[in-house]
């Protein structure tokens, strides 16, 4: 499970920021979270902003950070790492970024950290917590200096491998160094963030497709019903494009599309005064599609006990939808195995803590002086827990709203 997130000097972020999923002391909404030894987790928490204030951002650095774990070994000395610092400022544009994820994998605590620009990493850290004490897996520090507490010899030998611009979590990952692969694995597969809709459909119509126990199949039809979308069944066949259908694609396409490309044809079925009728998937509504390409993902982050992170969650989805999906993680009956949705969204319905905690509610604000991001939780304020949340947010008392100055008649001088 994911604990804390911090970020400094990269995209908006100029200063240090720390998103938490550890709850407070209270114990309101017991169902909301999930204790795990001393540790009371989170199971998902909104954030909510004005446009360009940095939400979005903030979830491009964590799947930025774990393509850049995933994609080391594949790096050679002379390639460049995508790390973009804030821009605002000459000083900080020159200075390396920093990151550190706090995390629990098998009720073990691990804290993992890197400073790198775009030619090295300059510091990079693996601490675990097996008995409750630290115990530094391995410590980088300025580039290629690194001390180790255990299997000396061994992670030597591998640290010779490494390169300036490769983790060396990565590297030791690739040579079965048992000790960090459980922190490799949670920040490479567990870790799954989802920047917009399209990227879904090829994942989830192949999961829908290679559905032989029709487990996924008899998931997809309750979820469908019970979040009234009238869908009764659906058939997923794999087909070859033609030679008719890619000849009329422009140019430009077909220099990324193979002529013998395969792709997925998908049909939903209802059922209309007893009689059924078939819809191609595109025939649907923009939510129905959303939510078909959704569900196989929800349902392997619940089998799983992932991390899904949601940009613009509430994108086409009614508002009651949106509280269903949140109800469907709060549940302990459902999210049995302690996953998580960390999501977006500028849903006000939500602002309600008679569904979310103080500490679920997150927001991200752009400071006017310097342009750069800035994000904290409800629970900085001193707030009531019959107080209307969603009423003191639209009045701008929590900030992370858009102020706006627009004068009609002088726009139109």
């Amino acid at each position: 499970m994911l604990i804390e997130f911090s970020v400094a000097n990269f995209f908006s972020f100029k200063n240090k920021n720390t998103f938490s999923m550890l709850a407070s002391s209270d114990n309101l909404l017991k169902d909301n979270y999930i204790n795990i030894k001393n540790d009371k987790i989170l199971k998902m928490t909104a954030i909510y902003g004005a446009n360009a204030s940095g939400k979005s951002n903030l979830f491009k650095i964590l799947a930025l950070v774990s393509q850049m774990i995933r994609n080391s070994n594949f790096l050679t000395p002379d390639m460049v790492l995508p790390i973009i610092p804030f821009k605002l400022d000459k000083k900080s544009s020159n200075k390396p970024s920093e990151f550190e994820i706090k995390f629990i994998v098998n009720k073990t605590r691990y804290l993992y950290g890197f400073k790198a620009d775009k030619n090295n990493i300059y510091e990079e850290y693996l601490i675990n917590y097996p008995n409750g004490r630290p115990v530094n897996i391995f410590k980088r520090s300025n580039i290629n200096e690194y001390s180790f507490a255990n299997d000396k010899k061994f992670l030597k030998d591998i640290k010779d491998k490494n390169t300036n611009n490769k983790f060396f979590l990565s590297t030791a990952t690739n040579w079965n160094y048992d000790k960090v692969i459980p922190a490799y694995n949670f920040l490479t597969d567990k870790l799954g963030v989802v920047l917009n809709f399209e990227q879904l459909k090829n994942y989830s119509y192949n999961r829908y497709f290679d559905d032989e126990n029709k487990n996924l199949e008899k998931f997809a039809l309750k979820f469908l019903k019970e979040a009234d979308f009238n869908v009764t069944g659906y058939s997923i066949v794999k087909e070859n494009l033609n030679e008719d259908t890619y000849k009329s694609l422009p140019n430009l396409i077909k220099n990324f599309v193979p002529s013998n490309a395969e792709f997925y044809k998908v049909n939903t079925k209802h059922i209309i005064q007893n009689k059924e009728f078939e819809f191609d998937i595109s025939e649907e509504s923009l939510g129905t599609q959303i939510i078909f390409s959704f569900i196989p993902v929800i349902k392997d982050v619940l089998d799983n006990g992932k991390v899904l992170i949601i940009d613009e969650f509430d994108r086409s989805l009614h508002p009651f939808i949106v509280k269903y999906l949140v109800n469907f993680f709060n549940n302990s009956n459902i999210n049995k195995k302690g996953a998580q949705l960390i999501f977006n969204t500028n849903d006000t319905n939500l602002l309600n803590l008679d569904i979310l905690r103080r500490d679920q509610i997150w927001f991200t604000e752009k400071n006017y002086k310097d342009g750069s991001s800035e994000i904290y939780p409800l629970d900085d304020f001193s707030v009531r827990n019959t107080e209307n949340i969603e009423r003191g947010y639209l009045l701008g008392r929590y900030g992370a709203i858009p102020f706006l100055t627009f004068n009609y008649e002088k726009f139109m001088e």
